[in-house]
């Protein structure tokens, strides 16, 4: 009988032996695998792609008709020195994304843009006037649009329109973002 235990004692002994030398190699290996490999690109990043950034222009939902914003890629000498120039061009352009509408009338030229302390002028063709009036939410969109877009930049608090470098009675307020 004492044979009998010693056998078994020592079957058991060589089980646990195994099966803790196999659970040791398996929890070595996954922790090798869960290694994290520093990560080469296949390609270098070239000096245009490191130029460049994302800015958020804001345009009519046609679904919703709510405003959301269209995320572009813009290289950063672009927009390094008139951003507010090449933002308000691209507002002009219209969205790239079908689902949303351009906002500002077709032909409206930007005369020119200038800031006096936190403040942008924004100085617009007499086109700009050309707005769906009948509609009620048109003008309200279009400076949603202008000072979402604008305020994106942290020198900018708020926005003044002009049309051909003239005070307008229907743009004649001071406009700033709302908080949301």
């Amino acid at each position: 009988m004492n044979k009998k235990i010693v056998i078994i004692f020592t079957v058991l002994l060589i089980i646990i032996l195994l099966g803790g030398y196999f659970v040791i190699n398996y929890f070595k290996n996954q922790e090798q695998e869960s290694v994290v490999e520093e990560y080469t690109p296949e390609e270098e990043i070239t000096e245009e792609q490191n130029r460049q950034t994302i800015v958020s222009l804001y345009f009519l939902e046609k679904e919703t008709q709510e405003l959301a914003p269209e995320a572009r890629l813009v290289d950063i000498k672009e927009i390094i020195n008139d951003p507010y120039d090449k933002l308000v061009n691209m507002l002009i352009e219209g969205p790239k994304n079908e689902k949303y509408s351009k906002l500002i009338p077709e032909n409206t030229k930007l005369n020119k843009t200038y800031t006096e302390k936190d403040m942008l002028y924004l100085d617009f063709s007499s086109e700009f006037l050309n707005y769906d009036k009948e509609n009620t939410n048109a003008k309200e969109n279009i400076i949603n649009s202008l000072v979402k877009t604008l305020t994106q930049l942290t020198e900018v608090n708020s926005i003044k329109i002009l049309i051909d470098g003239q005070e307008n009675e229907d743009f004649s307020e001071v406009y700033k973002l709302q908080a949301s």
